[in-house]
């Protein structure tokens, strides 16, 4: 982990949810996190509790502190990693590559050991960053998706008048393009129309 960053960091001032099923580790942690600027809640439970804390609170960042139970501290982790909309970090006392290997197999976002203030810092700049940098793939993805069904749509229904009108690629999409422009419509939703049936343009449209 590198250093903490300065005051200025953008990551400070996060809504935190800190959850294990120790009392005493989370106060530690939540005792560190406060010291970075933060404001905490944390909660003593079961991985079938974690999706309604997420739910009730919707933090900025959840942290899982691993303390003796390997397992369900993965358990939280894969249910944090569903549910919240943040990125999901693990507190270790020591280094443990297999939980810190079980723990991206869940979809964490960043580890930090010792619980420092410097590596819990570091570590929730990480998963920012990388929550961030993952979110905006997603979206372009989506975005991406979208366009190849409208596109998809478009094609579906310039065959369509292609075979019902007798007329070229360039013709039925004019067809489209000029019924939607009369009817205050867009080209997507005209064509839509048209593979849903409820519109086999007239060639004169």
């Amino acid at each position: 982990m590198g250093a903490a960053p300065g005051n200025g960091s953008s990551d400070r001032g996060l809504r935190v949810l800190a959850a294990d099923e120790d009392r005493a580790a989370l106060e530690t942690t939540a005792e560190v996190l406060r010291g970075l600027g933060h404001e905490v809640t944390s909660y003593a439970i079961g991985a079938g509790e974690a999706a309604e804390q997420i739910a009730r609170d919707d933090p900025d960042l959840a942290v899982v502190v691993l303390h003796d139970d390997d397992e369900h501290a993965l358990g939280l982790i894969s249910e944090l990693s569903e549910y919240a909309s943040g990125p999901v970090i693990a507190l270790l006392e020591g280094e443990d590559a297999d939980f810190a290997a079980g723990a991206a197999e869940r979809g964490i976002d960043a580890c930090a050991w010792p619980v420092t203030p410097d590596a819990v810092q570091a570590a929730i700049e990480v998963a920012v960053r990388r929550h961030a940098e993952r979110r905006a793939l997603e979206q372009e993805v989506e975005q991406l998706q979208g366009a190849l069904e409208r596109r998809s749509v478009i094609e579906r229904a310039k065959g369509i008048l292609m075979e019902r009108h007798g007329v070229g690629d360039r013709a039925a999409f004019d067809l489209i393009r000029d019924h939607a422009r009369s009817t205050n419509r867009t080209v997507v939703a005209v064509a839509q129309s048209v593979t849903d049936g409820h519109g086999l343009l007239p060639r004169d449209a």
